[in-house]
């Protein structure tokens, strides 16, 4: 059904905006993996979607959701590179901005469902910027190739081989696996109390021989490696000499999700100082993958 035409009323256009403000979020923040320049590209799809409302002779938007889309998906490349060329400087292992909601908080996890976890996130980071448009609108948002070659302006026969090539290379990094929710919710509530406890033991248990760690705090915050920790006993090791130097009082961790992944949000008195989520490997309850958020920059809003 056609949207109003260009002289439609201000309420109308926010409304139209408005509903499908979410959508837009989740598909920039899955390109971008930053909350802040996912506003800022938000903030630009508003003013062009407004200023194509009030162009006189602007023809009528037939499809709202596909036009938005395609404008959300242009900012989001244009901001792409600008967000490469900041990681090229970044301090130690970037990673994605972690989207912190309450274990309770229905509305909140159903409105960020289609943000991708953090282990896909990083994956992702290895695409080239079209290989992870095309990525993330067929596979989290299902849009058909024709769609995609029409919002991205390329041939579906383009779109369809950018989409091969990213499936490739995203199954061979991360092979798809859903770990059953309650069975990861406990793995990271039982070592997160054996990382802060200082328990190399139950550390030991928990971990898959090639676990990977990684720690972002951007230079501004306590990080254990500036590079990808590997291996059980180096990742084991790392997590004792940083449970000797936390605080004995003030510290206490509070469970929440990550696009519907359990985390582990460290406070030392009132403030955050870690976000922690962990990836288990398939087919078990083996620790894969650890990922560890302590830039300040990226905490303030895991306070929510």
């Amino acid at each position: 059904m056609a949207s109003a035409p260009p002289h439609t009323t201000g309420d109308a256009v926010t409304e139209q905006f408005l509903g499908h403000r979410e959508l837009l979020f989740s598909v920039i923040y899955n390109m971008l993996g930053s909350v802040a320049d996912t506003e800022d590209a938000l903030q630009e799809v508003w003013l062009a979607w407004s200023a194509r409302h009030r162009t006189p002779d602007a023809a009528p938007v037939e499809n709202p959701r596909a036009y938005l889309v395609r404008i959300a998906m242009n900012q989001a490349l244009a901001c792409r590179t600008v967000v490469t060329r900041r990681q090229e400087t970044y301090v130690g292992p970037w990673l994605p901005e972690p989207l912190v909601t309450a274990e309770d908080d229905v509305a909140a996890a159903a409105e960020r469902a289609e943000s991708l976890s953090m282990a896909v996130l990083v994956v992702l980071e290895t695409l080239s910027p079209l290989e992870r448009a095309v990525f993330v609108l067929h596979e989290v948002f299902g849009f058909g190739h024709p769609e995609i070659a029409d919002i991205l302006g390329r041939s579906p026969a383009a779109v369809r081989q950018l989409a091969a090539r990213a499936r490739r290379h995203v199954q061979a990094r991360r092979p798809r696996h859903r770990s059953a929710p309650d069975v990861h919710s406990q793995v990271t509530e039982r070592f997160a109390a054996a990382a802060i406890g200082g328990d190399l033991h139950a550390l030991l248990e928990l971990l898959a021989p090639d676990v990977t760690l990684w720690t972002d705090g951007g230079g501004k915050g306590p990080a254990t490696s500036l590079r990808p920790v590997h291996g059980r006993d180096r990742v084991a090791a790392l997590f004792m000499s940083v449970a000797a130097t936390l605080p004995t009082d003030g510290l206490n961790i509070r469970y929440r999700r990550v696009a519907g992944d359990p985390c582990a949000l460290i406070f030392s008195g009132d403030g955050p100082i870690a976000v922690v989520i962990v990836d288990l490997a398939p087919g078990g309850n083996r620790i894969a993958g650890i990922y560890s958020v302590t830039n300040p920059d990226k905490l303030p809003r895991a306070e929510r």
